[in-house]
C-alpha cells in the first residue's frame, strides 16, 4: 500500500496547474491502483432534460402569476439549472431568456454557439453576436420576436451589473424587476432527484473524511491534508469543491489565518470540506483532537453538539427560518457565549442553504422570516470560537421532507470518535 506521504506526494499534480494532462492521468492512476477507495457515484443519475423542462414551466407559471414576461439568465448556477449549460462568466454575455410562455432562446458569442450547444440539456433556439457587435441588441431582438418590446423583464438575482445596463440602454421600454422570486420559487424546492444526488455527495465527503482521519501525522501542515482530502474525494467519485483545514489555533477563526500550523498532539483539527456531483453539492465540518483532548476542548464541542441536535429539533415545517438560529444561539447565551454574534461564542450564522451553489438562499439567520417547507435543503453549522484559543465547528446538511427535518449524513459521534 501506498504511505501517506507517497499519497501526498503524487496528490500536489492535481494542485499544480503548469503540470502536464498525462502526468495528471498517470499520478491519478498510481493512486487509483494503491488507495483502496472506489468511487460511490457510479450509479448517480444527472438531473434529465424532462425534469429542467418541467423548471421552466414552472417559472412560466410564476412569471405569470407575478404578472413578469420574460426572466433572463446569465451564465451561473441558475442557467445550469434550468438548461444544463456549464458557462464561464467573462465579459462576453453567454446566457439565456425564459418567456412567460413558449420556448426559451440562448444568447452567446458567435464563435461559442458549438460548445453552448454540446452543454445544452436539449434543443433550444440560439441566437449569436460577432465581438464588434452588441448582445443586448440581440436580447432585445429575442423580446421583440416575443412581442415584449414594452413588457417587464425579471432580472436573476446575480446578473452583474454591465448587462442590466447594457439591456436599460438597448431596450428602454422594458421595465426591468428583480427575479428573485422566480428562480428562488423554483431552486429552493428539491427535487426527489437532487436530493438523491446531494445524498451521494455527503457520501462521498463523509467517506474521504474517514480515510483523512486514519491518515492524518503529526507535523503535517494544512495543505497537505487538504490535498489528501480532495484526492480522496476524486477516488471516490466526487468533484472537490473546497477542503478547508484549520490547525489549533487557527480553528478559533472560521475563514482561517496566515499562522505557520502543523498537526500537533493535543491540538485542534477543523475541516471543512465539500464536493459536487452531477453539480449537486456537500458541506460537512468536522472537530477533533490529535491525542488527549483537554477538559475544555471537550467541554465545548459537547456543547456545539447540543446546539447542532438543538437546530434539529427546531427546524420544523412552518417554522421561520430565522428561528432556528434563534434558539441556537440562546441556548449558547445561557452558558456565557456572546450574546448574540459576538465572541466567545456562535459568530456567524447557524446555515445557509444549499442545493447546486454551495450557499443558496434562504439561511439560517436572525431575521430570515421565510417558512420551512418540504424540498428545502440547509447546512446545520453552530460553532464556538474563542479568540486566541481554538474554535469547534459540526455541520451536517439537511433537507426538509414532509416529515420534518432529515440529515444527508450522521452527525459526529464525538471528540474522541468523530466518525464512529
Amino acid at each position: 500500500m501506498m504511505n501517506k506521504r507517497s499519497f501526498l506526494k503524487y496528490a500536489t499534480v492535481f494542485t499544480a496547474g503548469s503540470l502536464t494532462l498525462n502526468t495528471n492521468l498517470n499520478a491519478q492512476n498510481q493512486l487509483t491502483k494503491d488507495i483502496d477507495l472506489e468511487s460511490l457515484t457510479v450509479d448517480a443519475q444527472p438531473i434529465l432534460a424532462s425534469e429542467r423542462k418541467e423548471r421552466i414551466r414552472k417559472a412560466q407559471q410564476l412569471m405569470q402569476n407575478q404578472n413578469v414576461d420574460a426572466l433572463l439568465l446569465e451564465a451561473g448556477s441558475a442557467l445550469i439549472y434550468f438548461t444544463g449549460v456549464k458557462w464561464r462568466r467573462s465579459e462576453r454575455f453567454t446566457g439565456a431568456i425564459i418567456p412567460k410562455e413558449g420556448e426559451i432562446a440562448f444568447v452567446t458569442p458567435y464563435f461559442e454557439e458549438p460548445s453552448v450547444r454540446e452543454s445544452m440539456a436539449f434543443d433550444a433556439e440560439v441566437r449569436t453576436w460577432h465581438e464588434h457587435e452588441n448582445p443586448f441588441e440581440v436580447v432585445a431582438g429575442i423580446l421583440n420576436d416575443r412581442k415584449i418590446s414594452n413588457g417587464r423583464l425579471a432580472i436573476e438575482e446575480t446578473i452583474r451589473h454591465f448587462i442590466v445596463d447594457g439591456i436599460e440602454k438597448t431596450s428602454n421600454n422594458i421595465t426591468l424587476v428583480s427575479g428573485k422570486s422566480i428562480t428562488r420559487g423554483c431552486r429552493m424546492f428539491k427535487s426527489e432527484s437532487e436530493l438523491s444526488l446531494m445524498q451521494i455527495a455527503n457520501k462521498v465527503t463523509l467517506e474521504a473524511y474517514r480515510y483523512v482521519h486514519k491518515n492524518i501525522e503529526l507535523g503535517m501542515n494544512p495543505q497537505e491534508i487538504a490535498s489528501m482530502m480532495s484526492n480522496a474525494t476524486r477516488l471516490l467519485g466526487g468533484i472537490p469543491q473546497f477542503s478547508g483545514v484549520l490547525l489549533n489555533e487557527a480553528s478559533a477563526y472560521p475563514h482561517g489565518t496566515k499562522q505557520a500550523q502543523l498537526v500537533k498532539e493535543n491540538g485542534i483539527i477543523l475541516m471543512d470540506c465539500g464536493c459536487s456531483v452531477h453539480d449537486y453539492e456537500s458541506d460537512i465540518s468536522r472537530t477533533w483532537v490529535t491525542g488527549e483532548p483537554t477538559k475544555k476542548q471537550r467541554l465545548v464541542w459537547e456543547t456545539v453538539k447540543k446546539g447542532q441536535e438543538l437546530a434539529i429539533e427546531t427546524a420544523k415545517i412552518g417554522t421561520p427560518a430565522g428561528e432556528v438560529d434563534d434558539v441556537v444561539r440562546s441556548f449558547y447565551a445561557k452558558l456565557g457565549y456572546g450574546p448574540d454574534y459576538q465572541t466567545p461564542g456562535l459568530s456567524h450564522r447557524l446555515g445557509h442553504g444549499i442545493g447546486i451553489d454551495g450557499h443558496e438562499p434562504v439561511n439560517f439567520v436572525k431575521g430570515e422570516t421565510t417558512k420551512l417547507a418540504p424540498g428545502m435543503c440547509f447546512s446545520n453549522e453552530p460553532g464556538i470560537y474563542l479568540f486566541g484559543e481554538f474554535g469547534v465547528r459540526l455541520e451536517d446538511c439537511l433537507y426538509i421532507s414532509k416529515n420534518g427535518p432529515k440529515l444527508f449524513t450522521d452527525l459526529s459521534y464525538s471528540i474522541d470518535q468523530p466518525f464512529g
